[in-house]
């Protein structure tokens, strides 16, 4: 079973993407910000990261530098999932080795249609 790794500072978010992505056969870590979800990656790194923009302790982008730079780090597809939706925070979630790009809010069809797109189901 593949593992996603869901990085949102609001609980309910979390909970909706776990809700969706267990439908989808994930199995579901969470982290409420950057550190907490880095700290979980050294522990045992996930298939893919749905990774909110704006957290306390660390952002995502932040996370995304740190986690690309981790033994292993390269190869969880990031899926960042937020409200930040002006190109220039688009280009530098790429730029920084993001794979997707979803806006809040978010359904179940759009994040299985984005996970198909890079692979992930």
């Amino acid at each position: 079973m593949k593992t996603c790794l869901v990085v949102d500072d609001s609980r309910v978010i979390r909970k909706v993407a776990r809700r969706i992505l267990e439908n989808l056969q994930f199995e579901v870590l969470e982290a409420a910000d950057g550190q907490e979800a880095l700290d979980a990656c050294k522990t045992a790194m996930p298939n893919a990261v749905l990774l909110d923009w704006n957290m306390p302790v660390m952002d995502g982008i932040t996370f995304l530098k740190h986690l690309r730079k981790e033994q292993g780090g390269k190869e969880p597809i990031v899926v960042f999932c937020t409200t930040e939706n002006d190109l220039s925070h688009i280009t530098e979630a790429l730029t920084e080795g993001a794979s997707e790009y979803i806006m809040k809010p978010f359904d179940g069809d759009i994040l299985e249609a984005k996970f198909q797109e890079v692979g992930l189901i």
